[in-house]
């Protein structure tokens, strides 16, 4: 049977020897242990170990063990009886009862307070949890998949992580490897992400220029593929033209892959050699008045704020040296981000 990897883009060889593992783990019962750094699309591995497995019908429950307090991790995890803790005003079934018969996904599991690595660690060897403010043990039928960007070979050691818990979860270690590392589906998914973000803003479908496309396969991708989604996102609203060109990337593409950004003036290409002021010719050349000459000049310089700022306001408006009303007003007004 064909392995369901839906949401999974890519086919190097990196991610194929990813697949080759989910192919083997997957109709087993073990304990998975997925790391990666973040972005690298951890939770979209452990689904498809879910949805390949005999439990695919049944629960597939995620819990980001580093989002939730850890006074309030445990009540998440293994349920509470009322009357347990303030507020507790009736019982309450935990994230492993959820998934009884399906699969919990444990993610970020490094972040877990040592207290509660006790608890988990009774549940993967018991299959038996009890609830806050309990007495009754309950038996859990569930497959742990658990995830982490963090080294926890180093967390052992260093006294933050329990070795128990560590070689109970690491039964099977799959690593998924960065986006740097995997070649060509990095174009791949830009060009997945593109489509879909231009077809949700109902915009032609942009193309990237040859040097774009050198350039996004150079940079080293420090967000991984969630940094790489968000910033097809930023092109699909920003860009004016058809095609992306260089000078729509960023600074930090430019200065990470050791090149200088590039001014175009009149279709040609090239390096800025200093601030220079706008004249007449350039006020006629765009073929408009004094308003609207200054008013594309503006906007121009609101674009590349948001930009280098990553979309933030705040920051975009401390680089203009403008409060963030002021800026939010301009934006809203002008719909430079609809353009």
């Amino acid at each position: 049977m064909a392995l369901n990897l839906d949401g999974i883009i890519g086919d190097s060889s990196a991610l194929t020897d990813v697949f080759k593992i989910i192919e083997k783990v997957a109709p087993t019962e073990s304990t998975v242990l997925v790391t990666g750094e973040s972005g690298t699309g951890k939770e979209l591995v452990v689904r498809a170990l879910h949805r390949n497995s005999s439990r695919a019908a049944n629960p597939f429950v995620p819990i980001n063990c580093g989002a939730i307090p850890k006074e309030l991790l445990e009540s998440e995890l293994f349920g509470h009886e009322k009357g347990a803790f303030t507020h507790a005003v009736r019982s309450r079934p935990g994230r492993f009862e959820l998934a009884d018969g399906g699969t919990i996904f444990l993610d970020e599991i490094g972040e877990m307070d040592l207290s509660l690595q006790v608890k988990i660690l009774r549940a993967l060897q018991e299959k038996e949890i009890e609830r806050v403010g309990g007495t009754q043990v309950k038996k859990v039928d569930v497959r742990v998949v658990a995830a982490t960007n963090r080294d926890l070979e180093k967390e052992v050691d260093a006294g933050r992580f329990r070795e128990d818990l560590f070689y109970r979860l690491n039964v099977i270690p799959m690593h998924l490897p960065p986006l740097r590392e995997r070649g060509g589906d990095i174009l791949t998914l830009a060009g997945h992400f593109l489509g879909r973000f231009c077809s949700e803003k109902q915009r032609p479908k942009l193309t990237m220029a040859g040097k774009t496309r050198e350039m996004l396969l150079t940079y080293t991708w420090p967000g991984n593929v969630r940094e790489l989604e968000n910033f097809m996102e930023r092109l699909s609203i920003l860009c004016d033209n058809k095609e992306i060109t260089p000078e729509d990337l960023p600074d930090k593409i430019w200065r990470d892959v050791g090149e200088k950004p590039l001014k175009k003036v009149e279709e040609v290409v090239v390096r800025p050699a200093g601030f220079s002021w706008p004249t007449l010719d350039d006020m006629r050349d765009k073929g408009g008045a004094l308003k609207e000459f200054l008013e594309s000049i503006e906007d121009r310089l609101l674009l590349e704020a948001l930009d280098s700022a990553d979309g933030v306001k705040n920051k975009a408006a401390e680089l203009l040296g403008i409060k963030r009303t002021t800026l939010i007003e301009k934006v809203k007004k002008r719909k430079l981000l609809e353009k």
